[in-house]
């Protein structure tokens, strides 16, 4: 674990201590972390394979802001805010499609890929318009290992520079050539988004709620926290589970040449900061982010990536169904997770609870709360603070 001076973790009097209910449940409290915690922070659009040709685009929509990135002319992907700089009006509808050029519906102002204004109808009067200046809004992008991360707000370590300790680990993957199975999917959920974080890496509640998790690694699940990212991990034991979804997925998961043998039976799991995770699998890659639509709901968006089947793999037919088996096993565990942070959620609206002690072994949660309330010191304080604190 690398998480600042052990000296001040050890003094400071909250360190083994939940963040306070209050915190997951207060419109103010959301508004901050909107300004806060997620403008500053990486969110991911789609994968570079996701918009392999000139024009194509896809969308993403969160904390009121539209953010489209775009593959241009010259074959570089930009990002942009999805809005024309006329009067405000959304420029695109959708999760993604694709253009020659950028068209307002409103009034048919026209933008290159690359964010240039270049037409706007009876333009000589406009007499303030500098089509220089009026561009398309850039938002900070960066690829890493072929996934599109945004950012509204600079400041911070890039993807990248979040990822490093673990770069060795992910490389033998191959998550550039990726690409999507399937479509994106959203699930809305009636609880807080930190309450689908929390859960994510929390590694003690596996072998109390998840039997099938437990049946598959026994005692292998582990997690740890770096600065920025969270890993949780286990390995598929030898004994075959009761499970007959499980079962077929310990036999028929077939080898995997490109992988390391200590990766061939391992599930990986990655959090970076603050809400996006990679589930990490043999035979695939799954993508998932959890974004707040309101003080006590969220949206999870997910969707999975593999690596193209060779027409000549002995193995095709089974890593078909060793990615549809691993579907099954998964849906159970997020049926399983549905219920545990709604849980949560109806029990921290209780004036009973306010924090929970927390285990050492907790160590994600435990960063994860250090970093919360290094952001926003208010959420240091048990009960709630009055009205317009944020605004003090």
């Amino acid at each position: 674990m690398a998480l600042g001076s052990v000296n001040s973790i050890e003094t400071d009097p909250l360190e083994g201590w939940s963040l306070p209910a209050w915190t997951y449940h207060d419109p103010e409290f959301a508004g901050v972390e909107e300004d806060r915690v997620f403008r500053p922070s990486w969110q991911v659009v789609c994968h570079v394979n996701d918009v392999p040709n000139t024009g194509d685009w896809h969308s993403l929509d969160y904390i009121g802001e539209s953010v489209i990135v775009v593959r241009g002319a010259d074959g570089d992907v930009r990002a942009f805010t999805n809005v024309c700089r006329h009067r405000g009006s959304r420029l695109v509808d959708g999760a993604h499609g694709c253009a020659k050029k950028l068209v307002c519906p409103y009034h048919a102002w026209v933008y290159e890929l690359d964010g240039r204004l270049t037409g706007v109808p009876d333009s000589a009067s406009y007499p303030t318009l500098d089509k220089g200046k009026a561009g398309l809004a850039p938002v900070e992008c960066e690829i890493w290992r072929g996934f599109i991360f945004v950012r509204l707000e600079g400041g911070g370590p890039s993807v990248a520079e979040m990822m490093a300790p673990y770069e060795a680990m992910v490389a033998p993957y191959r998550f550039e050539e990726l690409t999507a199975l399937g479509r994106v999917t959203m699930r809305a959920r009636t609880v807080n988004w930190k309450n689908v974080g929390d859960n994510y890496s929390d590694g003690l509640h596996i072998p109390v709620s998840h039997p099938g998790l437990t049946r598959l690694f026994g005692k292998s699940y582990g997690i740890e926290a770096q600065d920025h990212v969270d890993r949780m991990w286990g390995d598929l034991e030898d004994r075959p589970s009761a499970n007959w979804s499980e079962r077929l997925y310990q036999k028929l998961l077939p080898p995997v040449p490109h992988l390391p043998e200590a990766s061939q039976r391992h599930w990986l799991y990655f959090k970076l900061w603050p809400t996006v995770a990679f589930d990490i699998y043999p035979d695939q890659v799954d993508f998932m982010q959890w974004l707040p639509t309101g003080p006590t709901t969220c949206l999870i968006r997910e969707i999975s990536y593999v690596l193209p089947d060779a027409p000549d793999d002995p193995w095709r037919r089974e890593m078909r169904a060793a990615r549809y088996l691993n579907w099954r096993i998964n849906r159970q565990v997020n049926l399983e997770d549905t219920a545990l942070i709604t849980r949560v959620q109806e029990g921290m609206a209780s004036r009973s609870f306010s924090m929970g002690p927390l285990s050492d072994k907790e160590v994600c949660l435990k960063s994860f709360c250090r970093k919360m309330r290094e952001i926003i010191p208010e959420a240091r304080q048990e009960e709630r603070p009055a009205a317009g604190w944020s605004k003090r």
